[in-house]
């Protein structure tokens, strides 16, 4: 299943695409793409509705993040050899964990705020997990078990913010409108294999990222398993796992966004984001 939530900021309700690329709405089968909803048997009860009975969303409404109440966005950084070169970083030997606030989460097609002293904006194109059972201690072979699904999720981050104003990453990681995650959750029957999806970003049109999932360091049952290792984990909570090369910062010199551009990305079988970036406000 292709899950969504649609409608104006704040008050989106639940809704799927079906197989022929048409919204329909969910609201009176569950009452967010939350919690409960997310588990085995919650997926199930969704699954086993005709798509064809319930009613027609509107093409033109705003498709929100697909995800709703999250708790935490847990997210790895320097994931993909390649992305870690082209920072100076070097291999990380255990994943790097990093927070983002969750009032950074937003739609997929939702325009990107430029923060107030930014001179560093850039991009990450991830595969996002989102958690459908609680994960406490679980090891790798089970650790799939306890995904409902996968999303697109462009890291937005302000470099200076992150690099050079002390502390750790949140500060450039977390401002509103830098966690796009959408269109949709894909189920994890949908998706047999994460370890081997194609992704892209392009700026203004241009090509900046092109990259699989296949040259992530640390998979996503290995991320799952060492995640829960360190906090529990329940159901909605999302995880950003990385993201390849071609990021503005490891650019000489840097392409930072700047107001105006216009940032697409995707995953394959996962769909495709859009937004625009906005001046500083």
């Amino acid at each position: 299943m292709k899950l969504m939530r649609v409608g104006p900021k704040g008050a989106e309700r639940p809704a799927l695409l079906d197989e022929n690329g048409v919204i329909r709405d969910l609201s009176g089968h569950a009452d967010d793409i939350a919690a409960e909803a997310l588990s085995d048997a919650g997926l199930a009860r969704l699954r086993a509705l005709d798509p064809t009975t319930l009613p027609v969303v509107p093409p033109s409404i705003r498709v929100g993040p697909c995800v709703g109440r999250i708790q935490k966005l847990c997210c790895v950084g320097l994931n993909y050899a390649d992305h870690a070169r082209e920072t100076g970083a070097p291999i990380p030997e255990e994943p790097i964990l990093f927070g983002k606030a969750v009032t950074s989460v937003t739609g997929p097609f939702d325009d990107i705020e430029t923060p107030r002293g930014s001179d560093a904006l850039d991009y990450e194109v991830e595969i996002a997990i989102v958690i459908g059972k609680t994960a406490k201690n679980v090891g790798e072979a089970e650790a799939l078990n306890h995904v409902a699904g996968y999303a697109v999720f462009n890291d937005v981050s302000e470099r200076t913010f992150q690099t050079k104003r002390s502390g750790q990453w949140l500060k450039g990681k977390s401002h509103d409108s830098f966690g796009p995650l959408g269109p949709w959750l894909v189920t994890r029957d949908e998706i047999p294999d994460p370890g081997n999806l194609d992704m892209f970003l392009d700026v203004n049109g241009e090509r900046r990222q092109t990259g699989s999932t296949r040259t992530m360091i640390f998979g996503i049952a290995h991320i799952v398993s060492y995640i829960s290792q360190f906090m529990t984990l329940h159901p909605g909570d999302v995880i950003p796992t990385g993201t390849p090369p071609g990021v503005a910062m490891g650019m000489k010199p840097p392409k930072w966004l700047k107001p105006g551009d216009v940032v697409e990305l995707g995953i394959q079988g996962l769909g495709k984001q859009r937004q625009t970036v906005l001046p500083e406000n």
